[in-house]
């Protein structure tokens, strides 16, 4: 019986790009799974010009949640999920929840390089039908330690949600049970996402230490620099900010208070993530993909952060690629590039449409 081997691949070379880490223009290598700027005699220039960077970042994404919103139902379409964000350039994914679990797609060729969360944390009865790990109060902390163990350094708590007896958002837990549950996923060695609407809720989970507030609508001012000093960081998901104006005119009859304050978290929100990076709060690219968001926006996620929140090009650009993939822990010598024909950094819209995307080392796109 003959033994399969695979071809080595021949190393590739992206000929006098403008390096946007550095702004510098270099030759780029990728030898297998790295990248390096020292020659490589024989590899293959399959680029000259344009400007590239190490593959965007969505770092609050469920690959494991279909449109509906219902879980997912197989391996298979967690992997077309996750093609159609890396599609679009996305290369690198924290899934941020997901109630199938797939970690047989980590590491697979051709997938983005994935960060999972394991299964999020919500209250009983007070969230998305069959999308959280449900739980009573005294479970939370051992919810949360347990699913540390079944990600990949992180785990994700709903921090609020409707509350239908008071007909407005409300915390999912009482402020020590939410502080217990961090406090025990931080001594597992896990970092903690917790999505908060409401104001009393982010304000309970930043006192906590939490490491990234997921949406961040209710933020206060005051918040920003304790958020700053202490590592907190901010995924705002402003795609998602977007929809709140449905949100609210389908609750109008039955929830007017609840419905009034989505309108009054949307409309504020913009300058929230402004105060943030004002602050010196590290704000990342998420686009919230799954169930109600489409997959492949994270274009339409960086035009948001520009047009709405006020960051220059250049401040989108290093929070959805270096700096995203920095903060998550993911080396920056890996094999992961993109490359837009115009600059990004003057034309955000260059974004929309990547000419080279090599992931892992193998080229995608052109194909």
């Amino acid at each position: 019986m003959t033994e399969h081997r695979e071809t080595p691949r021949r190393p590739l070379h992206l000929a006098r790009v403008v390096w946007l880490p550095d702004d510098t223009v270099r030759d780029v290598y990728i030898d297998g799974d790295r990248i390096t700027f020292d020659p490589i005699a024989g590899a293959e220039t399959v680029r000259t010009g344009g400007y590239a960077l190490p593959g965007l970042v969505d770092a609050h994404c469920h690959i494991g949640i279909r449109r509906g919103p219902s879980p997912i139902e197989s391996v298979d379409e967690a992997r077309a999920l996750a093609h159609t964000d890396r599609d679009a350039g996305v290369l690198a994914i924290r899934d941020a929840g997901s109630p199938y679990p797939y970690p047989a797609l980590t590491g697979e060729d051709g997938m983005p390089r994935l960060i999972r969360a394991g299964h999020h944390i919500a209250a009983s009865r007070r969230y998305l039908r069959g999308i959280g790990l449900e739980c009573e109060p005294e479970e939370v902390v051992c919810a949360l330690a347990r699913q540390a163990k079944e990600g990949d350094g992180w785990v994700k708590l709903v921090g609020d949600w409707i509350d239908r007896s008071k007909g407005d958002l409300a915390p999912s837990f009482e402020p020590d049970v939410l502080t217990e549950a961090i406090a025990a996923a931080h001594a597992e060695g896990a970092k903690v996402a917790v999505h908060t609407f409401s104001e009393e809720a982010v304000a309970c989970v930043v006192a906590a230490g939490v490491d990234s507030v997921e949406h961040g609508t209710g933020l206060s001012t005051d918040l920003l620099d304790r958020m700053a000093a202490q590592g907190t960081a901010l995924v705002p998901t402003m795609i998602n900010i977007e929809t709140f104006d449905g949100i609210a005119a389908a609750a109008e009859v039955r929830f007017p208070t609840y419905a009034d304050h989505m309108r009054r978290l949307k409309t504020g929100f913009p300058e929230v993530v402004r105060s943030a990076v004002e602050a010196g709060v590290d704000v990342y690219l998420g686009t919230d993909a799954g169930g109600g968001i489409d997959h492949g926006l994270a274009a339409e996620e960086m035009h948001l952060l520009h047009r709405k929140a006020g960051m220059g090009n250049a401040e989108v650009l290093a929070a959805s690629s270096w700096k995203a993939r920095d903060w998550l822990g993911i080396p920056g010598d890996l094999g992961d590039v993109v490359v837009y024909g115009n600059d990004p950094r003057t034309d955000l819209g260059a974004v929309r449409e990547p000419a080279v995307i090599v992931l892992r080392g193998k080229l995608l796109r052109p194909a």
